[in-house]
């Protein structure tokens, strides 16, 4: 059996969810190729805005699944990154110059509004422009598909003929789900006006199958009809959803759970034009960081370009792998711990055995293994960056680099070049977030006697004592006063208050290793001068790198 064989079988044994999901499509197709040649994965964008983290959480969720049924086949497989760009706006955004020019032009279609920015046709281009830039970045494998390009072309046209001539059982899957008041004005058919170009919410007056038209009454009240092809017409998006899933084939696509129904409805209506739905799943929605979900007009929550101010990229593909199915918190505090868990599956990868490589995020995160292992040559986390930071004092990342040389002199930034812009989100991290909370207090009696048998142990060791032999001598200490700290937990917090400033800190071993034995027994010192909770912590940290 080859190995790429093996591989295979493995994968349709795997238990991380895209390959629970990727087994759906095997299931769906039967291990045959689609008559149109391929599986179809797809995503919506709605474009009235600039790219948001869900836009990102979606196509690499999205991504995950594809590349996990492409260990499973060899049935080839598409992606669409598909635009609504033919909805009418709505409302002018808050976050656009110029936004008297974009007000005249309320419910037309986003393709027919002038660009704000003045760089593109049409507004609508201009926001296509920044998902695919946005795509593009992450190195994602997609095609862009436009909603005004599939109306005008005509390659919707059968489709739409399709919706017109089963008009009425359409009606009877949409009406139950609407207000009584919306019932009243309710059609698939979203006419645009001839007039005004405007994107109108009318009664359809008439529908007539055989000759492809809709009449309805026009903004200046005039009695239209139009023809359903040809981009003179689109439709509600729930229909067009199941629209879209009927014309190209759509076998996955995957939604917020806030869809839930929309899903049904539109599933309902790809069924009545005569396709399966697509295969899928709802995933939970994010939370900001009181428990409140996310919203994009209330601006509450994390963007994609703050959370790569703080983090690699590919933390952010980890959080979103972690339990899609669960409601998250979005917000800053959540960063340094993707990271970190980032770089413990990245480095254990290469040497876990075939089947467990599977269920590593960082497998789907690289789609196998990626070129190369940044972050293995180091023990250095994030986590431990971030109080070398703070108490070095320093926000030079060639200072920085000073302390990691010398606990790791075969890391350099050439070599290690994960770990170099590790250390750059360290500094904005840590300047941004943790520095204003810091709040250093003095030791008490019994704390002040342990910490300075704490200096005596630290001066009784090697210069470059190993981290496991620190964190031993970390640990007899607060052993040996279990009197004033009932728990090495206690001790530990007692150490992190004092020494860092903080309640929660890295593994103490670790820390002193990477600060270096000398600047670890000084800032002991320091703390049992009172002089850190004096305001003075990391004034001379970096002073025997200085001069």
């Amino acid at each position: 059996m080859s190995e790429g064989r093996d591989e295979r079988d493995l994968a349709l044994e795997a238990r991380a969810w895209p390959f629970e999901e990727a087994r759906k499509l095997i299931e769906r197709t039967g291990g045959r190729t689609p008559d149109k040649g391929y599986v179809l994965f797809e995503t919506g964008y709605g474009p009235s805005g600039l790219p948001h983290i869900g836009t990102f959480g979606e196509v690499v969720r999205t991504t995950m699944v594809r590349q996990a049924f492409q260990r499973m086949s060899d049935i080839p497989t598409r992606l669409f990154c598909f635009s609504d760009d033919m909805d009418g706006l709505r409302k002018v955004p808050d976050n656009i110059p110029n936004k008297e020019l974009v007000a005249g032009h309320l419910h037309e279609p986003l393709t027919q509004v002038p660009d704000p920015f003045g760089q593109y046709e049409s507004f609508g281009h201009h926001n296509n422009a920044m998902l695919r830039r946005f795509l593009d970045s992450f190195g994602f494998e997609y095609e862009f598909q436009s909603s005004t390009d599939w109306y005008r072309s005509g390659r919707f046209d059968q489709a739409l003929l399709a919706v017109l001539g089963h008009y009425d059982e359409i009606m009877e899957v949409m009406l139950p789900s609407l207000r009584e008041e919306r019932q009243q004005s309710y059609s698939p058919f979203l006419p645009i006006s001839p007039r005004t170009g405007r994107v109108l919410q009318v009664p359809i007056l008439e529908h007539d199958a055989t000759a492809g038209t809709i009449v309805f009454e026009d903004e200046d009240g005039a009695r239209t009809e139009l023809p359903v092809t040809g981009g003179h017409c689109k439709l509600q998006w729930k229909p067009d959803w199941g629209m879209r899933w009927h014309a190209l084939g759509v076998d996955y696509e995957m939604s917020g759970k806030d869809l839930i129904d929309s899903v049904k409805l539109a599933s309902r209506i790809c069924s009545i034009l005569g396709s399966r739905p697509p295969e899928g799943f709802n995933y939970e929605l994010f939370l900001d960081e009181e428990g409140k979900k996310i919203s994009k007009s209330k601006g509450n929550g994390l963007s994609v370009d703050e959370w790569l101010r703080y983090g690699p990229p590919e933390s952010l593909a980890l959080f979103m792998y972690q339990k899609p199915r669960a409601a998250k918190r979005l917000y800053f505090d959540v960063i340094p711990r993707a990271v970190d868990d980032y770089l413990k599956h990245l480095a254990a990868l290469p040497a876990e055995e075939p089947a467990r490589r599977l269920e590593n995020p960082a497998w789907h995160i690289h789609s196998a293994l990626p070129e190369s292992q940044p972050g293995e040559k180091t023990d250095i986390s994030f986590s431990l960056l971030l109080n070398l930071v703070g108490t070095a004092n320093a926000e030079d990342k060639a200072v920085l680099w000073g302390f990691i040389s010398r606990y790791a002199p075969e890391a350099t930034p050439e070599s290690d070049p994960l770990l170099d812009k590790l250390v750059g989100y360290a500094i904005a991290y840590y300047r941004d977030f943790v520095l204003p909370t810091k709040a250093y207090r003095r030791p008490a009696g019994a704390e002040a006697a342990a910490l300075q048998e704490l200096l005596q142990e630290l001066e009784a060791l090697p210069v470059h004592a190993d981290p496991e032999t620190i964190q031993n001598a970390v640990y007899e200490v607060g052993k040996r006063h279990a009197e004033a700290f009932p728990g090495l937990r206690d001790w530990f917090k007692a150490c992190y208050e004092i020494l860092l400033g903080q309640e929660q800190g890295p593994r103490l071993g670790s820390f002193f290793a990477l600060y270096g034995l000398p600047e670890s027994r000084a800032l002991i010192g320091r703390a049992l001068a009172g002089e850190l909770a004096g305001g003075l912590a990391g004034s001379a940290g970096n002073a025997h790198l200085q001069g």
